[in-house]
């Protein structure tokens, strides 16, 4: 157990925490929404800390982040517990588990310096706070964000983005890029399928891109939920707001968890959300998780050449040298040796 960062103590024995923007009111011996930050007598506490149920070595474009060091491999790290509980949820196991499974939380010891010695040891560019939601296991993530900044070594969020401003503010310092899913475009999606809301979603893009940290963002599409040519319009318009050189990803659904009366996103949707966010005027649009399909690939936005060819997670040709098109010396977006 260590005492959470970003809470504040109430009367009779409350907390708030401030981590998230469920920014919940905690009564002593009870947990908030994440089920992993508990109030102890006036205290809050994280029950993660240092306690990972996940490690791999991952490729960097399997989070998905196609213009940070394409071809690298990222240290991935999660713990227990999420602040959402999306019924389509493919991690649900250690996501949900808090609230799934009675018992002791999962997840065995790996500090913070251990990670970093693991990456070095992988020889990683970066490490990849992933699978749960990074913003729950906050106080983990920090130190070991900070301690990966000073030895040179790029730290990214993949996450829902519903952190608080204030855990954004804080985590800045050491945060170089994020994948942050946009569900939806509808208050309603979120509300029913996550149990959360849209907004603080949309602020903390803007903020992100206002802070300079890398921002590539990934939608899953999910059939007859948010696949409609007028969502797919309205998502590619606020992208295109943050930045033309934002990536937008494209995900293919499949039934899972709670969400199992849906059949499997057709390849024809994401090529279809693909040519409206191109027509919107996106640098990037891709098309994930369908073997076999086009979309993987980067064109360069100055002479619309290949420059970056992908057969899934695996990068077979890379024409991007110290972030320019070997063909027309134009630059890309991101952020490369």
């Amino acid at each position: 157990m260590k005492e959470a960062m970003l809470y504040n103590p109430l009367e009779d024995g409350k907390v708030q925490c401030i981590l998230c923007n469920h920014r919940c009111i905690i009564p002593s011996s009870r947990r908030g929404v994440c089920g992993v930050r508990e109030n102890r007598e006036g205290k809050l506490y994280t029950l993660v800390y240092g306690r990972a149920i996940s490690r791999n070595v991952d490729p960097i474009e399997k989070k998905p982040l196609f213009h940070l060091f394409p071809g690298s491999t990222s240290f991935s790290i999660a713990t227990v517990g999420c602040n959402f509980r999306c019924l389509q949820c493919q991690n649900h196991e250690i996501s949900q588990m808090p609230r799934d499974q009675e018992g002791p939380l999962g997840g065995s010891d790996l500090s913070p310096s251990k990670i970093i010695s693991l990456t070095k040891q992988y020889q990683c560019r970066s490490i990849s706070y992933t699978y749960t939601e990074p913003t729950i296991y906050f106080e983990y993530a920090y130190e070991t964000a900070r301690q990966a900044h000073q030895e040179g070594i790029k730290n990214i969020f993949v996450t829902n983005g519903y952190m608080t401003e204030e855990a954004l503010k804080t985590i800045h310092p050491y945060l170089d890029a994020a994948n942050v899913d946009l569900k939806s475009f509808r208050e309603k999606f979120y509300e029913d399928v996550c149990g959360a809301k849209l907004k603080p979603v949309l602020a903390n893009l803007k903020r992100m891109k206002e802070m300079g940290i890398w921002v590539e963002v990934t939608t899953l599409v999910i059939p007859t939920l948010n696949d409609s040519d007028r969502e797919f319009e309205e998502i590619a318009q606020f992208i295109l707001s943050l930045g033309v050189e934002v990536p937008w990803h494209l995900s293919a659904f499949y039934p899972t968890y709670r969400m199992l009366n849906l059949s499997r996103t057709p390849a024809s949707s994401l090529h279809r959300a693909r040519a409206i966010g191109m027509k919107a005027g996106l640098r990037y649009v891709y098309c994930g998780n369908i073997p076999g399909e086009e979309g993987e690939d980067t064109f360069c936005p100055h002479c619309s050449r290949k420059v970056i060819e992908r057969v899934g997670f695996r990068v077979t040709r890379n024409d991007v040298t110290d972030g320019e098109c070997r063909h027309c010396h134009g630059k890309l977006d991101g952020l490369w040796d």
